[in-house]
Parts: C-alpha cells; structure tokens; sequence
C-alpha cells in the first residue's frame, strides 16, 4: 500500500466531514473557533461531536488498519509548547485557523482566506528552510 493513502484518505474524511456541518448546521468547521466556542459560554452538541470525532480519528484508524499511526516527534518539549502557545496566538491574530482558512475559506473564495492560507503556507516554508538548514 502507497505511504500516501492513509493521508488522502484521512484528507477526503475531514473535507466530507467539513462539507457535512456546513450543509447541516450552516457552520464553518474552524477548529480553534469551535474549540474557542466550547471553552467559552456557547456549547453546541454539534460542534461537541465534531471535535470529539476529530479525538476519535486515529483510533478509527486503529481499527481500519489494525495499528495507530507512527508518531514520532524529536523537538524537546519546550520548543513544542512555545510553538504551540505561537500558533493559538496567530489563529486569534488571523481570525481563523488552517482548517477555517485553508479548508473552508478556500471552498468558499473568500479573499480573507485566500491571504491567509498564503500567510500559513509561505510561513511554512520559511520555517522549514531555516530549521532545514540549522540542523
């Protein structure tokens, strides 16, 4: 089996599952914003059984190929958790994440969007060429 199937797979499954909430409940599937949701005031089931279904997907996976995917992170824990704690800052500072964005906004043409899966993205080759050539 090709290396790249389950990651298609697992693509096709979050579009499909994207597309589904918004026909349904007329909601784009921005996580931090449904994460954003859930922690404040507005709970909604459906944005409940979402993220849980997200949480669920690689024990799904589990049970389609009989192992959960190999992860394997070699970044001490404190750079992780500043990473981390950088990337909540831009979803806030950029009024979305990349599932919003790059998923979604896409979808939808939003110029909004259009700037920054841009953003993300040549960010994301800029930190790959630096830490690429660092190490």
């Amino acid at each position: 089996m090709s290396p790249y199937w389950p990651s298609l797979f697992g693509g096709m499954l979050l579009g499909l599952a994207c597309i589904l909430l918004f026909l349904f409940n007329g909601r784009i599937a921005g996580i931090s914003g449904l994460i954003g949701k859930m922690l404040g005031r507005e709970r909604r089931l459906a944005d409940l059984a979402f993220v849980a279904g997200l949480l669920a997907g690689p024990y799904i996976y589990a049970a389609a190929f009989g192992r959960l995917p190999a992860i394997t992170i070699v970044s001490p824990w404190p750079l992780i958790l500043i990473a981390g704690l950088l990337v909540g800052f831009g979803t806030r500072m950029g009024s979305g994440c990349t599932s919003g964005h790059g998923i979604m906004g896409l979808a939808r043409f939003s110029r909004r969007s259009i700037a920054a899966t841009a953003t993300f993205l040549i960010t994301g080759i800029c930190a790959a060429t630096i830490t690429g050539a660092l190490s």
